[in-house]
Parts: structure tokens; C-alpha cells; sequence
């Protein structure tokens, strides 16, 4: 009776044991967490650049500056990408040292013209090891002093209407991030006019400020969108 008992509790044991291994297997919060940051991280690389860039981007201008009662839903044409590079080479040197010591790995910009035609804007997407890095470099930039439309380097495209675009023609910029991504734009004319006060015609200034704020939320909605949570496939080892 003693070898039966101990043989069945051998056997029960060793069925748990089968059972376990079968059921599926449930990711603790720690795993979680961390299947959804290197889901976010390796946006860049596994999406296609017309995905992260998309054709066009949708963008509104305030009621109030249209002298109308809802929006005007206008829409801006990308012209251009250029190859990821060195974040070092498309920032200004303040900016490059930021990123850099926080890790930035990469940076990817591409150039869109507005509706209208008359203004242009170069989009940047620094790469950054995790939210929280791009969070402290978002905030150290913002506090460095100097002109803030200077961050990011004017990508001009031949043949279009951002062929003049080039750094002297910058006339605003912004910033923001975006899960483990720091997303600038600056913008300005096409006609390759330079720096001017755009600040005293308020069409223009929140025109351009729309196209800027615009182009950086359709980013981030690509790239900062948080994945469906994690869950295991239901096979052993998983």
C-alpha cells in the first residue's frame, strides 16, 4: 500500500507537471513592459519609410484665424526622404550633443511642401534607446538656450518646390516625443526667402505652425502608438 500511495503521488505529480507545460504561458507585467518597448524600438527599422513618412498628412488651421465656424482641413504633399544618418550630421551641434548622450542611434528625415504650395517643411525623427531618453532629451532641449527653429537641418529636395529650402530659410520648429523617438519639424517658405518675423502675421504664423505640429503627429501615431498587448502563442516553452 506504501509503494502504491507513493507511486500515485509520483504519478499526480508528474501530471501537474505535463499539465503546466501545456497550458499557455502568461507574460508577468516586467515581460510585458518589456515586449512592448522592443516593440516600439524596432519601429524604425521594420516599418517602411513611406509608412513612417507617409505620402500625404493631414493637418487643420485653427477656426478663428479662416474666420469660420469649424477648422480648414488642409492636407500636406511629402516631396522627398532621405537615408537614416549619423544623428550628429542633420542636427544642429547643441542638439547632436543631447541626443547623443542619451544614445541616439539614428536619424531620419523627409520634406513635405503645404497645400497652398508656398511653405515647406522638413520632418526628423531621432532614434533613442527608450521613452525615457527621448523624454529627457525632449526636456533638455527645450531648456537649452538659443533659437529652437535651429535644431533640425533643412532637408531640401531637387526639382521641387524645396529645392531652396536649406537651414538659412528656417522659420519655426517643433518638438515632441513619441514612445523611444524625438520628433522634430522646422519650417519655411518655398520661395527660399530667409529668416523673417512671421510672428506678426498671425495667418502665417499659425499656418505654418499647423504644418509643423501636423506632420509631427502623424509620426507619432506611427511610431508612438503603443502595440496590442503581448501574448504567448499557448506552446510549451513559448
Amino acid at each position: 500500500m506504501i509503494l502504491l500511495v507513493a507511486g500515485l503521488c509520483g504519478l499526480a505529480v508528474s501530471v501537474f507537471g505535463v499539465a503546466h507545460q501545456l497550458l499557455p504561458r502568461q507574460f508577468t507585467a516586467a515581460q510585458q513592459r518589456q515586449i512592448v518597448s522592443w516593440e516600439l524600438s524596432r519601429r524604425w527599422r521594420a516599418l517602411p519609410a513611406g509608412q513612417i513618412f507617409p505620402a500625404t498628412v493631414d493637418y487643420q488651421l485653427p477656426a478663428g484665424y479662416v474666420f469660420a465656424s469649424r477648422p480648414l482641413e488642409l492636407s500636406a504633399q511629402r516631396l522627398g526622404i532621405s537615408t537614416a544618418t549619423d544623428c550628429a550630421r542633420s542636427l544642429a551641434p547643441a542638439a547632436a550633443r543631447i541626443v547623443g548622450q542619451l544614445g541616439c542611434a539614428a536619424l531620419m528625415r523627409a520634406t513635405y511642401a503645404d497645400s497652398s504650395g508656398s511653405m515647406v517643411a522638413t520632418m526628423g525623427i531621432a532614434v533613442l534607446p527608450s521613452a525615457k531618453a527621448a523624454l529627457a532629451a525632449v526636456r533638455d532641449l527645450a531648456a537649452e538656450e538659443g533659437d529652437h527653429a535651429q535644431l533640425l537641418s533643412a532637408l531640401p529636395v531637387a526639382h521641387s518646390l524645396a529645392g531652396e529650402f536649406s537651414d538659412r530659410q528656417r522659420q519655426l520648429s517643433t518638438l515632441t516625443a513619441a514612445g523611444p523617438y524625438v520628433i522634430f519639424s522646422t519650417a519655411g517658405f518655398s520661395d527660399g526667402r530667409p529668416l523673417v518675423r512671421i510672428s506678426t502675421d498671425s495667418y502665417l504664423d499659425h499656418e505654418m505652425v499647423s504644418l509643423a505640429d501636423g506632420l509631427a503627429r502623424a509620426a507619432s501615431r506611427v511610431l508612438g502608438s503603443k502595440p496590442p498587448q503581448p501574448r504567448c502563442p499557448g506552446a510549451p516553452g513559448c
